[in-house]
């Protein structure tokens, strides 16, 4: 590793994280290089594969919103696209000296802007006395009316703080944005930690880095303090999220788990009587604390944003009442108007009586005539922004004449909503590039949470590396997602420490409380989506196995029509098309965006797990990916010019990926009601698979030879041939063959086993008697259906050589089947309101996924 670091470039005059302005390395490279067990390009290169690997097993996603201005993606349809997380293997190292300071600098920047944001919902001293002027302030979008005597118990207001800074050519850090209306990047960071500590494991294990950890055990802690008063020894705490279209869904969810909170959008939540409930499938569970990742403006759409459905009617009266805290508070978007940071020095001398220690890039409010004429007289070489969050932003010195003028003309109209920026050009990290370690500009956000004592700052961060060239300026995105992924990696983020860090286990500490035994509540989405899980994954092996079963026909017989094995395969061929999708075998496997498909159902598996992150083992992922990695490596190979896709190879892929899901799901998951309502959805797309499969193969007589291989295929697709064979000398009788797949209760694969599950499963949901009438009598009838059948009667046919009787039952008993469903989802699933949003192209979507019964 040494000699790869010495190869290195810085990539001109300015600060570099790694060199010293001699050339020589600094001391937490040189460390790093003594540890880090890399001889060579090649097993750097190979650090990289495996990162991205991992990423992959992880499941994690960057961005699901649409792609295209129209809202709809690159092929037409209005699948929602996301994008892998990329994430260098080198971290950015800093050691604890130039951190501690910069940790100071952070814990004082936090406290001002709490400050702030108490007086700017409280007294207004700072408006009133003209230290801060009051355009700035209550035009921005971010100030909230509706948030006036909103308070969260305790010291602070500002609950989460995140800050994006950089480095300047003098190596001193600046703040590029503040972050504080629902800042994001906590769970990317921690998943960053989790990669490269895995790769990098010789270092990581022998090097002094501070834990992220402690900070995640504080947060936990900290939630629990701000709740009412009242809520007990246990307040009830809830991740508020807009769903699994947001672009940080992955974040959210990680968050969550790391956290322990159940993860809720705003149709899981209601205010009654005061209160903000979650509904759960056993009834109300109050909420006392809820962590929102919505922005403010969409949280309520009484008191806020008439048009949202992402909030829930009455949340803000029942924060000002103080029924529920939420964090941050309504109005935090506020202060980060970037022209707030021009007053951001006289301010820390006001309200603290100290001297800014973290300074900010340098910024001139238009609102102010002398900063405005500054600003449009250097229109060519700054960074010119709106104040309000997702605006207009552009360095200036890339815009032509004709642009910059109608620039000034739009400021000078309207100048308190432009502010002008100095480029911060931002200090270098090494970075893995193609074929040779590469200088790329780095920011780094990190972030500060509200204790009773001050902030805590997190040991670490999320650190952001330009993979494209280089550019002058470091200013991010305004947006309130602010990450933005795209030409871009992230990289882990190591403190160095000159000792060793004490590991303390929080979950050993003895506070005295009482064990109270509790049974966490599932909301009517995380069950639906847990139900879609589980049928989309059985959907997708099902499908495999069928596949596989005609694929191995195919093989034998497709040159051979007119033989008995060439009219089986056509037999199978039309069934595969009835059942599934139309299409070649290669179409039906790996096609993504066509209902049918295994790629179709792979994917919706992989969207119904992300909205269920904070209840699914993390082992499921490596699995989901598995079979991911199988279709697209297919896709691949198919799109090369005379390719074609290895179907046997990549059918075997995909069932071990399918079969290790469902193993997860059977041995990795305690039996509480979100495993029930999972395999509710498997068993019940698993009888209603073979019931269609039924019905397009064994309804119709064809010579004997040709009907034996078509039973012995579907036996085969359905697990069942070996039972068969053991039972039955014969190959080709159907009445053995209906009694093994219809009705023998001993086999998983039979319609009577899934049918005497389901019973189990709804025994063990929280369902009012009343309420499950209908879907307790489909059950009935169709285990009545059942047992009054006569296998004998079933095989019999007909002059026109159908089985008649056979044919019948099946059709009855799949209506049934897709009753039951629509039943289920009447009453475990019922949406309180239609359920769209609009995202950020202004195309209104679905909230959630409109699922394939």
């Amino acid at each position: 590793m040494a000699d790869l670091l010495a190869s290195y470039r810085a990539a001109g005059p300015g600060h570099d994280e790694m060199l010293q302005s001699a050339g020589a390395a600094r001391a937490a490279w040189d460390q790093m290089a003594d540890l880090a067990q890399v001889q060579s390009w090649e097993d750097l290169a190979l650090r990289r594969e495996e990162v991205t690997l991992l990423l992959e097993d992880h499941g994690v996603r960057y961005g699901a919103g649409h792609q295209l201005a129209d809202g709809r993606s690159d092929d037409g349809t209005d699948e929602p696209l996301d994008a892998p997380w990329r994430l260098d293997a080198l971290p950015l190292i800093l050691d604890e000296i130039e951190w501690a300071r910069l940790e100071a600098g952070l814990r004082q920047r936090a406290a001002l802007l709490d400050a702030i944001l108490t007086d700017l919902y409280g007294e207004r001293r700072l408006l009133a006395d003209a230290t801060l002027p009051s355009e700035l302030a209550l035009a921005h979008p971010g100030f909230l009316r509706a948030a006036e005597g909103v308070a969260i118990p305790g010291p602070h207001q500002l609950f989460l703080y995140a800050a994006d800074l950089a480095r300047n050519a003098d190596g001193s850090w600046v703040t590029l944005s503040d972050r504080t209306q629902a800042p994001s990047g906590l769970g990317f960071a921690m998943e960053d930690r989790r990669v490269v500590s895995q790769v990098l494991a010789g270092s990581y294990r022998q090097a002094r880095i501070r834990r992220m950890g402690p900070f995640f055990h504080a947060m936990r802690t900290a939630l629990q303090e701000v709740a009412r008063v009242g809520s007990g020894d246990a307040p009830r705490v809830a991740l508020l999220t807009p769903g699994p279209y947001s672009e940080t869904a992955f974040d959210q969810g990680y968050l969550a788990t790391m956290l322990g909170l159940p993860l809720v959008e705003g149709e899981d939540l209601v205010v009654q009587e005061g209160r903000l409930w979650m509904r759960a499938l056993g009834g109300l569970e109050p909420v006392d604390v809820l962590l929102r990742r919505v922005d403010a403006e969409f949280c309520d759409p009484l008191d806020l944003r008439g048009d949202s459905v992402l909030g829930v009617p009455g949340l803000v009266q029942a924060a000002r009442s103080g029924a529920v805290t939420v964090v941050n508070p309504f109005g935090a978007g506020v202060l980060e108007n970037p022209a707030l940071m021009t007053y951001l020095p006289r301010l820390a001398r006001q309200v603290l009586g100290e001297e800014l220690m973290l300074g900010s890039t340098a910024t001139y409010w238009c609102g102010e005539r002398s900063m405005c004429s500054h600003v449009i007289a250097n229109l060519d070489r700054l960074v010119i922004r709106e104040t309000a969050p997702g605006g207009y932003l552009r360095d200036g010195w890339e815009l032509t004449v004709a642009e910059r003028t109608d620039l000034a003309t739009m400021i000078s109209a309207d100048p308190h909503r432009w502010v002008g920026q100095e480029p911060v050009a931002a200090s270098t990290t090494p970075t893995i590039g193609a074929d040779a370690l590469q200088a790329r500009p780095t920011t780094l956000r990190t972030f500060a949470l509200a204790r009773p004592s001050g902030y805590q700052v997190l040991s670490g961060g999320l650190a952001r590396v330009e993979l494209d060239e280089p550019t002058r300026s470091a200013q991010p995105e305004p947006s309130s997602p602010p990450l933005r992924m795209a030409g871009s990696a992230a990289k882990d983020v190591w403190i160095l420490s000159a000792e060793a860090q004490p590991v303390q286990d929080p979950w050993l500490a003895d506070d005295g409380t009482p064990y109270r035994p509790a049974v966490p509540a599932i909301s009517p989405g995380a069950a639906e989506d847990l139900f879609w899980f589980g049928r989309y994954a059985e959907r997708a092996e099902a499908t495999v196995r069928l596949v596989r079963a005609v694929t191995d026909r195919w093989e034998d017989y497709h040159l051979t029509p007119a033989s008995a094995g060439g009219r089986c395969l056509a037999v199978l061929t039309a069934a595969l098309a009835q059942v599934t999708a139309e299409g070649s075998l290669e179409d039906v496997l790996l096609a993504e965006r066509r209902p049918g498909t295994v790629g179709f159902a792979v994917a919706r598996a992989v969207r119904a797990a992300s909205g269920v992150r904070d209840q699914l083992s993390g082992d499921i992922w490596i699995a989901l990916s598995a079979a991911e990695r199988a279709l697209a490596g297919a896709r691949t190979a198919r799109t090369r010019p005379g390719g074609t896709a290895d179907l046997d190879g990549v059918l075997t892929r995909t069932l071990e990926a399918l079969l290790a899901v469902a193993g997860i799901g059977a041995e990795g998951m305690v039996r509480d009601v979100g495993w029930s309502l999972m395999d509710i959805g498997r068993r019940l797309e698993r009888a209603q698979h073979l019931v269609q499969v039924l019905a397009a193969t064994a309804t119709s007589r064809h010579d004997r030879a040709v009907d034996s291989m078509v039973l012995e295929s579907v036996l085969i697709a359905h697990e069942s041939i070996i039972t068969y064979r053991r039972r039955s000398q014969s190959t080709d009788r159907l009445d053995a063959f209906l009694e093994l797949l219809l009705l023998d209760h001993r086999n998983p694969r039979s319609l009577a086993y899934q049918l005497s599950t389901l019973r189990s499963d709804f025994d063990a949901l929280p369902t009012a008697a009343a309420n499950a009438q209908v879907r307790d009598q489909l059950l009935a009838d169709l285990d009545d259906l059942l047992a009054e059948q006569e296998v004998s009667r079933l095989a019999a046919t007909d002059e026109a050589g159908q089985h008649r009787p056979l044919a019948e039952l099946l059709q009855s008993l799949d209506w049934r089947l897709r009753d039951l469903g629509e039943e289920i989802a009447r009453i475990h699933f019922a949406h309180p309101v239609p359920i769209q949003w609009q995202d950020a192209a202004g195309t209104w979507v679905p909230r959630r996924e409109e699922m394939q019964p």
